[in-house]
């Protein structure tokens, strides 16, 4: 919480920024208000705003790629031309989603 590491009891006041690691993957959310009372996870989005860095969900989206690829049953390991078309395709992928 705000650069510093926080125990699950530390108070959170608004304009804080709270930074989670998750899957590899380091998200900043700054905190706008506080609800009075608990809500539900579907309205939390009300209270904060999302700061990470678009490079970083870029990143995660090539990850994702990565995980999805599958081959064909019996095929074995790819060879080392393999993984590189592969690794092209998943590139030119992503840059026809960014266009």
């Amino acid at each position: 919480m705000n650069g510093q590491k926080a125990k699950p009891s530390k108070e959170i006041l608004p304009h804080d920024k709270i930074e989670v690691k998750k899957n590899q993957l380091l998200r900043i959310l700054e905190v706008l208000d506080i609800p009075k009372n608990r809500i539900s996870a579907k309205l939390v989005a009300l209270y904060v705003t999302e700061k990470t860095d678009l490079s970083t969900l870029k990143n995660k989206k090539l990850q994702n790629l990565s995980n999805n690829f599958q081959r064909e049953a019996g095929t074995g390991r790819p060879t080392k031309k393999d993984r590189r078309e592969i690794n092209e395709l998943k590139i030119r992928e992503i840059d026809n989603e960014d266009l």
